[in-house]
């Protein structure tokens, strides 16, 4: 007996969408849903918040088809949907609970899960979506009291998916081993200016993807669903990101996502992903359906051909594989703007512009009741720009707990080392590191140094790490382990150790010391003397003169400040290392 659709308002349609429901009341909701489908709906815990709440999970299937074993046997791509990452932007939470509804038990979607696994995480920030407030989000529209976009730990997660820091990434990246999504959807509220979609999205540029994934992307959501979504009235958007918010006729440029962003993170799992950004300035009743509509294209899309997502990520896992195995290939660690724009009509509104006397700076106000479109400049599309020759294999010393725990909780595979073993490897000498000066997301990144590329000779202690590039996870391995990716795990700070010198000289000692180098080497002298012409900064530092000297003798180079400690290996390396391994 289907229960009539009534009987089901949510709580935001209940509230006219002037409010939306606390975590408490969202899982009450839930909890009636699944007790009225259970063959349809599964509730299940995927960790505990930092504050102690459960991080919840629904698993909805048209046949309940509840396991990822079980959607891998049927042959059903798993679509993971998420909302709440940042829990002011939570129309993702209202629409997820009246899309469920409506497949569930109210028979106006029955068919729409026949062929998809949805996987739906209706409040990611649980802590943070508890800390609501009228007063988090100054330029929104509703609804009156919104969740902080920082979790209990003042940590954005969409800024954590590499480094890990959070708990509730952590228990995140669990679940995502655990199903293996073949298809991620992450919806947001976007900032920025005024315009007349109700919609904007964002996909990884095709660069940054298997070339199978990339061609399914761009069919399935730029040639299928954006079409079908604007035939039920709405006006959606590429995402917008503005050379100069002060003047959007300057043009589009891309945001810059990378892994420490879900989509970005997604792309080195070798998987689709699309990133929705409902417009702050439209009415929050708007912005539920117009997510909710989205989503159901979606799902209704990828089911009329769920063999094609399928292979799609079954052929980009394959590549990766195969990629180990060519000693040639070049992997991409950063991009940069493509330098040729595309021409783009920005639907937005006349603005004007005038001096601040506040700021010291322009004012752009814009007039809603006067729609216009601009003719600009898009610069959206990147190119491949810091590349490297992948080795065939890692090893990291058992010593360096930080960087195998980091791959532990990513699932990248690994073996151990059960003896010591001496080799003689690939490595990288650092120097000349400079650090920001003020923190994000918790630390203070690495943004620059000086790198080299050496031949280094070390003894491996017993359980040290064996990372192999044939796994499908290469590409996380390679984004945590090579030094100038954006977001490698030296970039955020987690080997500052190595650039700290633990034995030092007194002055007095290294005074006579710099003496006796210079007697035996003139040229150095002469490399002093240019260095205190060249550099006024440099003549004027005493402890600065006395560690040129420091640093160039045995007692320093003997510490190996800079060396990099992970180790790159080729193919004999990787298969001789690998048979003192488990």
């Amino acid at each position: 007996m289907t229960t009539h659709a009534t009987d089901w308002t949510t709580p935001a349609e209940a509230a006219h969408f002037r409010t939306t429901p606390d975590y408490a009341s969202t899982l009450e909701y839930l909890q009636r849903l699944v007790a009225a489908a259970p063959g349809k709906l599964k509730l299940e815990s995927f960790g505990t918040s930092p504050q102690g709440r459960p991080m919840t999970v629904i698993v909805a299937s048209g046949d309940g088809t509840f396991t990822p074993e079980a959607a891998r046997k049927a042959g059903k791509p798993i679509v993971l949907l998420q909302a709440g990452i940042h829990p002011g932007e939570i129309e993702g939470k209202d629409a997820g609970l009246m899309l469920l509804r409506d497949f569930a038990v109210t028979g106006k979607l029955p068919q729409l899960l026949d062929h998809v696994v949805l996987v739906y995480i209706p409040v990611f920030s649980v802590d943070g979506h508890e800390n609501s407030s009228p007063y988090h989000r100054i330029n929104q529209d509703g609804p009156e009291s919104m969740g902080f976009r920082g979790q209990a730990q003042y940590l954005n997660l969409n800024r954590d998916y590499v480094k890990a820091d959070a708990p509730e990434i952590r228990d995140w990246l669990k679940l995502w081993q655990r199903w293996l999504p073949d298809f991620f959807v992450d919806v947001h509220t976007t900032n920025g200016a005024d315009y007349q979609y109700d919609l904007t999205w964002y996909t990884e540029d095709p660069h940054k993807l298997d070339p199978a994934v990339a061609a399914w992307q761009r069919h399935i959501i730029v040639d299928e669903a954006m079409p079908a979504y604007e035939k039920r009235g709405h006006l959606e958007s590429i995402y917008l990101d503005f050379k100069d918010g002060r003047d959007p006729r300057k043009g589009l440029a891309n945001f810059g996502s990378g892994p420490r962003f879900s989509t970005g993170y997604v792309a080195l799992q070798n998987r689709p992903a699309l990133l929705i950004e409902t417009h702050m300035l439209k009415p929050y009743d708007n912005r539920v359906r117009a997510t909710y509509d989205l989503v159901e294209i979606l799902l209704e899309k990828i089911g009329r051909d769920p063999q094609a997502l399928l292979a799609a990520t079954r052929q980009a896992d394959q590549h990766v594989v195969a990629r180990a195995s060519d000693a040639k290939a070049q992997v991409a660690l950063s991009y940069k703007l493509d330098p040729t724009p595309t021409p783009f009509e920005f639907k937005s509104f006349e603005f004007s512009q005038t001096h601040s006397d506040i700021s010291d700076s322009v004012w752009i106000q814009y007039d809603p009741s006067k729609p216009k479109s601009y003719a600009i400049e898009n610069w959206n599309s990147l190119l491949p720009d810091l590349s490297i020759t992948a080795p065939a294999a890692y090893v990291i010393p058992a010593q360096w707990t930080a960087i195998i725990d980091k791959l532990d909780a990513h699932g990248v595979s690994y073996t151990r080392l059960t003896q010591p073993q001496k080799i003689k490897a690939e490595a990288y000498q650092l120097d000349q590191p400079k650090w920001s000066s003020q923190p994000f997301e918790g630390h203070l990144m690495l943004r620059d140094f000086a790198q080299s590329t050496v031949t280094r000779e070390v003894t491996l202690p017993t359980g040290s790490v064996i990372v192999p590039l044939n796994q499908r996870s290469a590409n996380v391995a390679i984004n945590l382990l090579e030094p100038q990716a954006p977001d490698s795990l030296l970039r955020w700070g987690f080997l500052n150790a190595i650039f700290e010198p633990k034995e030092y000289g007194e002055p007095r000692v290294v005074e006579k010391l710099a003496r006796e180098m210079i007697a035996k080497n003139p040229a150095l002298k002469a490399e002093f003397d240019k260095k205190l012409h060249d550099d006024p900064a440099f003549a004027k530092d005493s402890s600065a003169r006395l560690s040129f000297f420091f640093q160039r003798s045995p007692w320093y180079s003997v510490q190996e400040v800079g060396a990099y400690p992970v180790l790159r290996l080729d193919a004999a390396q990787a298969a001789a290392l690998s048979k003192a391994a488990h």
